[in-house]
């Protein structure tokens, strides 16, 4: 059996590794998607206080430690039995979209968009954020770069700090928020709704009406059909911050609708022996393995899946976009009215965009609400009243759950984190082997631009591996191996990393 392996994977936070198997007639025989990183954080922060979580966890990732800390400070509100006082929350949600578009406009222009403004095909050292600046423009490439920076300054004059913010905690926000700060960041939040729509004009531009590409994404190269989940608001409509959980099967009708504290009645975790993540699977189906369907338990949390769930967003302009990607990619209306999911995954770039507006529209809304500037941000903790705290947030790569077990001195004992890269380790592993299974045939050629498209297969879902393992690898990497009917390597491929 020959074996091809891609080690280091490239253009995703962490350290990833394929390998393909190919049986005597040069066919796939098998794929995996491994995780070679070792998980830590939930062990050692065991016998720490609850109360300094919001600023360990933080820690897990560089990329998106916002999520982290609010999903952490959140689960210390329920420690503690506080409820923040609204401008607090509110102050939460404004930085909470500012780092929304810092992180979608990263994805889509440095790790995602580069597939499809260079080309699948192109060279990988054409096939990165500087080849979509000579794609597009120099003129884009500052709008990128500026877009980062002002939201950034967003996050260190909100956050404390503009990378692991710290101003979260249990009851409330550490500072009220000036006037002045207040109208600076409106017109970062005017700018913003501007650079979405511009970016989603380039994705018109540039990907849907390009054949080839719109081709790609409608293929059944990246076709799965899973269920979704995705946190929603009272009226069904997208919401990061807050809300209940919704999963809804393949065919669009509602699943289940919980509380976030009730993960655990509905989430149950598989561990494999090839890889250091864990498989999360809905409890009432089971596990039946790496497979999709209804039949099977596994699901996707991603900007498709919070929009395969919602009967709407809660901004106009992104309902307008959304409105026109499922009359674009969907396939009609349940029967009970709601549109169908679309399960090409590379719709999950749309997506993305479609996210980003939502941001910066909800962005302003916050930022021009009388009440952003109240004084009153915080209520006092007076010790420890639940043995148990969970917190709950949409991270921008799937929901993002913090389950702190203490004893009555607030000391942990418990540690549990479901990440967003982790709730799609399982359709990560079946999108890489079905683009494998169908790039690689009959003992072909393995050219770059073909190992480049099994690596899409896991782009999409835009992985944080540093977060799914809680570890600290210090670099960005992935290898892929090919190996024959016999186990010896025939092909690797080895980019980033030191």
């Amino acid at each position: 059996m020959k074996r091809i392996s891609i080690d280091p994977i490239t253009r995703l936070e962490g350290h990833g590794k394929i390998e393909i198997f190919l049986d005597d007639q040069g066919n796939v025989a098998n794929a995996y998607f491994q995780v070679p990183e070792l998980r830590g954080f939930e062990a050692f922060c065991v016998g720490r206080l609850a109360e300094d979580m919001p600023t360990i966890t933080n820690r897990i990732c560089g990329v998106c430690p916002e999520a982290h800390h609010l999903a952490s400070v959140k689960a210390l509100d329920a420690l503690f039995g506080l409820t923040p006082p609204p401008a607090a929350r509110k102050l939460r949600e404004l930085l909470y979209m500012a780092f929304y578009v810092t992180d979608h406009t990263t994805h889509f222009y440095a790790l995602g968009g580069p597939d499809f403004i260079i080309g699948p095909d192109a060279p990988p050292a054409e096939r990165n954020i500087l080849g979509v600046i000579r794609k597009v423009g120099l003129d884009t490439g500052k709008q990128v770069i500026a877009c980062r920076a002002r939201n950034h300054e967003v996050i260190k004059k909100l956050g404390g700090r503009g990378i692991h913010p710290a101003a979260g905690l249990p009851g409330g926000w550490s500072k009220p928020l000036t006037e002045e700060i207040r109208r600076e960041i409106e017109q970062t939040a005017r700018e913003n709704i501007d650079f979405a729509l511009f970016s989603l004009k380039v994705f018109d531009e540039i990907v849907r009406k390009n054949p080839i590409y719109l081709e790609l994404i409608t293929s059944d190269l990246y076709l799965h059909r899973t269920y979704s989940m995705g946190t929603v608001d009272p009226d069904n409509r997208v919401n990061f911050y807050d809300g209940m959980i919704r999963v809804v099967d393949p065919e669009g009708g509602e699943f289940v609708k919980y509380a976030p504290e009730a993960y655990h009645e509905h989430i149950a975790e598989r561990v494999e022996p090839w890889t250091y993540l864990k498989f999360p699977y809905l409890k009432k189906i089971g596990w039946q393995g790496l497979t999709d369907g209804a039949e099977s338990g596994l699901y996707v949390a991603s900007p498709l899946s919070r929009l395969n769930v919602a009967d709407a967003m809660a901004t106009p302009r992104a309902q307008e976009h959304y409105e026109e990607m499922y009359d674009v990619l969907g396939s009609g209306l349940t029967t009970k009215g709601r549109r169908k999911p679309i399960h090409h995954r590379m719709a999950t770039h749309w997506a993305r965009l479609i996210e980003l507006l939502y941001a910066a529209e909800h962005m302003l809304e916050l930022a021009i609400d009388p009440e952003i500037t109240s004084p009153n941000v915080r209520v006092t903790s007076t010790g420890v009243k639940n043995r148990e705290g969970i917190g709950s947030v949409e991270a921008p790569r799937g929901t993002l759950t913090h389950h702190y077990t203490t004893d009555e001195r607030g000391v942990l004992t418990k540690v549990n984190m479901i990440v967003g890269t982790t709730n799609n380790y399982g359709p990560i592993a079946m999108s890489v082997k079905r683009a494998a299974e169908q790039l690689i045939k009959g003992g072909q050629i393995i050219e770059e631009g073909m190992l480049n498209r099994i690596e899409m297969a896991f782009r999409l879902y835009d992985p944080c591996l540093s977060c799914a393992t809680h570890s600290l690898p210090g670099e960005m990497a992935l290898q892929v191996v090919i190996r024959d009917s016999g186990g010896e390597i025939i092909r690797t491929v080895t980019r980033g990393g030191s």
